[in-house]
C-alpha cells in the first residue's frame, strides 16, 4: 500500500476537514499514555478511565482478546495525529473519527473499507452513513448523531401570541419574527461565523430551500442567503451574527431575550440550566415540512495495519462499541442521538423530549455525501465566505453565491 503518494492531497484537504465543526463533544485536555501494541483513539478527552465509555472500551477489547490502549484528542488535534501516525505506520487500530473527515482519510488510504476487514454498519440510519462513504465503500460506523433545530423561549413566544406549533414553513417564521419583535424582544440568534460554524448553520435554509452543494449561485440558494439577510435588516437578527459561534449565540439566547436560537442537542443540558422554559421545534423547509439540517458526531473506524489479524480484531470492537447492546450508555453522555433506530425509541422512551431531535436526525444528510467526499471542503469556505459577504452588505446574496460558485469549481 503506497500510502504515502496520497498523503498530499489527503493533507491538503485536512487544511479545512480538520476544522470541521464544532458540535462534537470535546474539552481542551489532551490524551496521555503510551498507545500499546493494541490502541484506540478517541475525540473524547472529557471522559476519563472512570466514564462509561471507558468501561465499554474496556469490554470490547476483552471480547476481542486484546487490552486496548486509549489515547484522546480534540478533535482537530486527533485528525492532525492521526495523519502524521499513519505515514510513519504508527497509527492506532481503532480510531473514533468525526464524520466530515472520514472520506478525507478514506481517500488518503489511513482507513480500511468495512467490505475489507468484515465491519457490518447495516444497523445505522442509511442517512447517517454518507459521510462513511468513499468511492462507492463504506468506512466505520456512526456512534451517534447530533444536528440543528430551534429552540424557543416559551414565555417571549406567548407574550407576543406566537403559537411555536404553527410555524411550518418560511413565511409563518417570519410572521413571528414580526410578532416577538414587535413585543420590544428579540427575534432570532444563530452562527454565520466566517468558518465550518457558520457554513453548518446556514445549510439547513441552503437545504430547506431546494439548493445543493454542487451548485452554490442557483436561485434556491440565492432564497435562503435573502432570507438571513432580511432577518437582518428588519432587526429580526442581531448584527453579532457574523461574528457568532455556536457557542456565543447560544449565550445570546440563555439572555431569555430571544425568541428564537439554531443550535443543537448539545445544549440540552444549558438549556436545562437557562432559568425559562424553553420548548424545541424542527427548521422548517422553505415551502413546509421539516429542513434537512447537517449532522455531526463521530464514526468508529478500522484503520489499515500491515498486521491482517489485528485489523479484523479492530472490526470486532468496531462492532462491539456501536452495538445496540452498549451504545445506548455512550450516546447518552454525548447527548447524541443514537444512528440505530431501535436505540433511538430506547432513547424517546426514556426522554421524551428528544422525540423532535430525532425527527430531525432522521431527516438530517451528511455534508459529504451526496459523493461530495473530500471536495466538500473546498465547497464549505467559499459558501460561508459568501454568508459573511452578504450579511455585512459587501456583496448582494446573489452575487456573493455567484462568486462563491466560480470559486469553489476552481
Amino acid at each position: 500500500m503506497h500510502l504515502s503518494r496520497r498523503f498530499p492531497a489527503a493533507l491538503a484537504a485536512l487544511g479545512l476537514a480538520a476544522s470541521l465543526t464544532a458540535c462534537s463533544p470535546s474539552s481542551d485536555a489532551g490524551g496521555s499514555g503510551d498507545p500499546g501494541p493494541f490502541s484506540l483513539w478517541d475525540p473524547y478527552p472529557q471522559f476519563d478511565a472512570s466514564s462509561e465509555w471507558a468501561k465499554v472500551i474496556g469490554k470490547c477489547g476483552a471480547e476481542a482478546g486484546v487490552q486496548i490502549q486509549r489515547q484522546s484528542y480534540d478533535t482537530t488535534d486527533l485528525t492532525n495525529k492521526v495523519l502524521l501516525a499513519a505515514q510513519q505506520r504508527t497509527a492506532p487500530n481503532v480510531l473514533v473519527l468525526d464524520n466530515p473527515v472520514v472520506s478525507t482519510l478514506a481517500e488518503g488510504g489511513v482507513l480500511k473499507a468495512n467490505q475489507d476487514v468484515g465491519l457490518d454498519a447495516g444497523q445505522a440510519s442509511p442517512n447517517l452513513l454518507g459521510a462513511g462513504q468513499a468511492g462507492g465503500r463504506t468506512y466505520g460506523v456512526p456512534i451517534g448523531a447530533n444536528t440543528l433545530a430551534l429552540y424557543y423561549n416559551k414565555a417571549v413566544l406567548t407574550a407576543a401570541g406566537v403559537d411555536p406549533a404553527a410555524i411550518k414553513d418560511w413565511a409563518s417564521l417570519d410572521a413571528a419574527l414580526a410578532k416577538v419583535k414587535a413585543t420590544g424582544k428579540k427575534g432570532i440568534t444563530f452562527s454565520a461565523i466566517g468558518t465550518e460554524e457558520g457554513t453548518f448553520q446556514f445549510l439547513p435554509w441552503f437545504w430547506g430551500a431546494g439548493a445543493a452543494l454542487t451548485d452554490l449561485g442557483t436561485p434556491a440558494a440565492t432564497a435562503a442567503l435573502e432570507v438571513w439577510k432580511s432577518w437582518l435588516d428588519k432587526g429580526y437578527v442581531p448584527n453579532s451574527v457574523v461574528n457568532n459561534t455556536q457557542t456565543t449565540s447560544w449565550q445570546e439566547f440563555a439572555t431569555g431575550e430571544y425568541a428564537f436560537a439554531e443550535n443543537g442537542t448539545w445544549q440540552l443540558q444549558n438549556a436545562k440550566k437557562a432559568g425559562f422554559e424553553y420548548g424545541v421545534v424542527p427548521i422548517p423547509a422553505r415551502a413546509g415540512g421539516t429542513a434537512p439540517a447537517p449532522t455531526g458526531g463521530e464514526f468508529v473506524t478500522v484503520t489499515a495495519q500491515d498486521d491482517k489479524d489485528k485489523e479484523a480484531k479492530a472490526a470486532r470492537i468496531a462492532a462491539c462499541l456501536t452495538n445496540p447492546d452498549k451504545v445506548l450508555a455512550t450516546d447518552t453522555a454525548l447527548t447524541y442521538v443514537s444512528a440505530i433506530p431501535s436505540v433511538q425509541q430506547q432513547q424517546v422512551a426514556q426522554a421524551p423530549e428528544l422525540a423532535v431531535w430525532v425527527d430531525a436526525v432522521k431527516n438530517a444528510k451528511s455534508r459529504t455525501g451526496d459523493g461530495l467526499g473530500t471536495r466538500y471542503p473546498r465547497i464549505s469556505q467559499p459558501l460561508w465566505g459568501a454568508v459573511q459577504a452578504a450579511l455585512t452588505g459587501a456583496k448582494t446574496p446573489q452575487a456573493a453565491l455567484a462568486d462563491a460558485q466560480a470559486a469553489a469549481a476552481k
